[in-house]
């Protein structure tokens, strides 16, 4: 049951963390394509594409209604969180690390937390019974 909880929070936070960071990219264009390209990427091309990616990721993990296209969806959302994270700290921006970082936090706990509150199951993600299992 504590899988199932950890699992619904972690996803649902991970996913405010993304719709929120999409929003942000909508609404202040100006303000994120000057940051982006204060972290040396070439804005004007990679913001309406992130907008989007934005946005699918998160769908494909809660919709979960196919597991392979979950999986992928996890496995980006992690490349996209690592490399953010670490375009933050080789501009020496660390404060700009630490949504990256809370996202790892959160991405790493839905994934290893799914098959114990989701019907389809994950090939790749630990198995509901060896989350719930008490230690002994």
């Amino acid at each position: 049951m504590a899988a199932t909880y950890t699992y619904w929070i972690s996803t649902a936070l991970l996913s405010l963390l993304y719709f929120a960071s999409a929003s942000l990219y909508i609404a202040k264009g100006g303000f994120v394509r000057k940051a982006q390209a204060d972290l040396g990427y070439s804005a004007p091309l990679l913001v309406p594409f992130m907008i989007v990616v934005k946005i699918l990721g998160p769908v494909a993990i809660l919709w979960h209604f196919n597991v392979a296209l979950s999986d992928l969806a996890y496995a980006g959302i992690f490349y996209h969180l690592l490399l953010s994270g670490l375009a933050h700290l080789g501009a020496r921006k660390p404060k700009g690390a630490i949504p990256a970082a809370l996202g790892l936090m959160f991405l790493v706990a839905s994934f290893a937390t799914q098959n114990a509150a989701r019907e389809l199951q994950s090939p790749h993600a630990p198995a509901a019974a060896a989350i719930q299992a008490p230690l002994n």
